[in-house]
């Protein structure tokens, strides 16, 4: 193969998009940029206490033009750009937005520039609890069980739950919407320059394992399955789709227009989208029955298996199982934690309160050196607790906590359930409490492994990738310690962006499957963190009394929203 077949893989985060040009050939990044969505970083449109999240398209498309024009520059500008083949994207989901006849969404539209509800809900928005609750009691009436690929329980992360919560709040976006769309299908869609709603290419992985689309229902459940939820969504099924595409697939070739805005040519091939930890395990380079662990804001936990040995077998309690939904022709199974490195800075957040609210007012040092002094302590706060935390001993009375903090997503998603911290005392100081909400996030993992195992499903590894595996040793040596599993931290610094520059490669016909490209261009693994046989017993007591804690805190979280439950 030529040197000089290169491929973008772009990927949407939670807080940033990066963009990666790629050598096809072997996986060597040539250029790296990413760009800060500067209105969620402004906290705009967001309502943290009611657990609203909603990012405007605009900053996704500026990032989009910053992040590939300026890795094209760095690259070389117009002699490189003309050797670039393929661009795939992945991004965070569910995310959906509702858009009119033309695939736009609502936010970009007159009248609705400012409207939250005409953005993209994030992952994280969990304003529709009442509805996820809703689907999971209607589904028990019908005889097929339209839940049963997405682990029995629908949660409010995902699609239907967001749609039908925004359908009831918001009758002007409700009149408006010509259909919904997830961020991972918009973006190849706005690339390919589309103009009409119904010819948007839907990606598999985002229909099946937050859409309840299946190949057994022939498509989504029927109308009457959403019609008798509720009359709100008549009708909404037909706005939608019927076919999906894997991510091997093209979603067709770059626009014009778009080819001009990027300096591109309009014989490059857009892939069809599909989400950050999906196309992130591929990056990582997955195996059969090993567990890929996406590890950033939250987790998420791929599985791969060959298609034939989970016949009749399905996983209750996590986040679907879809046919080709990571590689064409496996079984890809999605688990996940709603909050994990969000864990991590909510508590950051918290001991840096002095900082962001009264080190401006000092009368000791003027404005700009309180500026600066809160920007370097911020960034030491969690590496100094790392590291005075890893000193600690560890004992079966330490500082117990639950890692819910953003609900749990996996296993049995259950968003109205919060966190905990236990077992504190006056000698309880931030480094006790942060290897608490450490260990917690690692028996959390624990949890999902043992779910798995408990199913029939074999995990015969764990795969890092993410911001906290490249960046945390103290949370990774201590999750290999609480699951017993050596943990293998791929070297790929953005491995999530490097799965979508590995279909960018199948899709533009450079390889054929997208195992071949895995092989051509993964870059392997750097790090293994061995677990601690020494630790095994005293882990294990702790994570009993985790999940002690933690159906404490379940059953006092039901109580509350049931009151009724307290009579029975």
């Amino acid at each position: 193969m030529s040197n000089n077949q290169l491929v973008i893989g772009v990927d949407y985060g939670s807080d940033s998009v990066r963009s990666v040009i790629v050598n096809a050939a072997n996986g060597e990044e040539i250029a790296s940029s990413v760009f800060n969505y500067p209105r969620w970083r402004d906290g705009k449109y967001c309502v943290p206490a009611e657990n609203q999240f909603r990012q405007h398209p605009q900053d996704y498309i500026d990032g989009l033009k910053a992040t590939i024009k300026d890795c094209i520059a760095q690259a070389g500008g117009e002699a490189i750009a003309k050797n670039i083949k393929g661009i795939s994207v992945d991004t965070t989901g569910s995310t959906p937005v509702a858009v009119d006849t033309t695939g736009t969404p609502l936010a970009l539209t007159p009248g609705f520039e400012t409207n939250p509800n005409a953005m993209f809900v994030l992952w994280k928005d969990h304003t529709s609890v009442k509805e996820a609750a809703q689907i999971n009691e209607h589904a028990t009436k019908f005889d097929t069980n339209y839940l049963k690929y997405v682990g029995g329980i629908y949660s409010s992360e995902w699609f239907w739950a967001k749609l039908l919560h925004v359908l009831r709040v918001d009758g002007q976006v409700r009149d408006a919407a010509a259909s919904w769309v997830e961020h991972c299908d918009w973006i190849p869609f706005l690339l390919t320059g589309g103009t009409d709603v119904k010819a948007i290419k839907r990606g598999r992985c985002s229909a099946g394992h937050k859409a309840l689309w299946a190949e057994e229902f022939d498509g989504l459940p029927p109308e009457e399955f959403f019609v008798s939820l509720d009359p709100l969504l008549a009708g909404f099924r037909d706005k939608l789709y019927h076919d999906t595409y894997t991510a091997d697939e093209a979603a067709g070739n770059l626009s014009a227009e778009w080819a001009e805005i990027l300096g591109l040519s309009t014989d490059v091939i857009v892939g069809t989208g599909a989400f950050d930890a999906h196309m992130g395990a591929v990056g990582g380079q997955i195996e059969p029955y090993h567990l890929s662990k996406v590890m950033g804001t939250s987790t998420c936990d791929i599985l791969v298996a060959p298609t034939a040995e989970m016949e009749g077998k399905l996983v209750r309690g996590i986040c679907g199982q879809v046919n080709g939904s990571v590689i064409p022709g496996m079984a890809g199974l999605e688990a996940g934690q709603s909050a994990f490195g969000d864990t991590y800075a909510w508590f950051k957040n918290i001991l840096a309160w002095p900082l962001n609210n009264l080190l401006s007012q000092s009368q000791v040092i003027d404005a700009a050196t309180a500026e600066a002094l809160k920007e370097e302590i911020s960034e030491m706060i969690i590496p100094e607790l790392s590291r005075q935390a890893a000193l600690l001993p560890i004992d079966e009375s330490n500082e117990l906590a639950i890692d819910w903090f953003n609900g749990r997503r996996t296993p049995d998603a259950n968003q109205e359930l919060k966190g905990a911290i236990s077992g504190l005392g006056l000698g309880s100081d931030a480094t006790r409490v942060f290897r608490a909400l450490a260990e917690a996030t690692c028996f959390g993992a624990k949890s999902i492994v043992d779910r798995f195992i408990s199913e029939g499903i074999p995990v015969k590894g764990i795969i890092g990738i993410g911001g906290v595996a490249k960046k945390s040793p103290f949370v990774m040596q201590m999750m290999a310690d609480v699951l017993g599993m050596p943990i293998r931290i791929h070297q790929f610094k953005h491995t999530c962006a490097l799965g979508a520059a590995m279909f960018a490669a199948v899709v533009a016909g450079i390889y054929p499957t997208i195992e071949e490209a895995m092989t051509a261009m993964g870059r392997g693994f750097d790090q293994v963190y061995e677990p601690n046989v020494a630790l095994k017993e005293v882990y294990q007591q702790r994570y009993n009394q985790y999940n002690t804690l933690g159906r404490f805190v379940a059953n006092e979280v039901a109580l509350k929203n049931n009151p009724e439950l307290q009579n029975a």
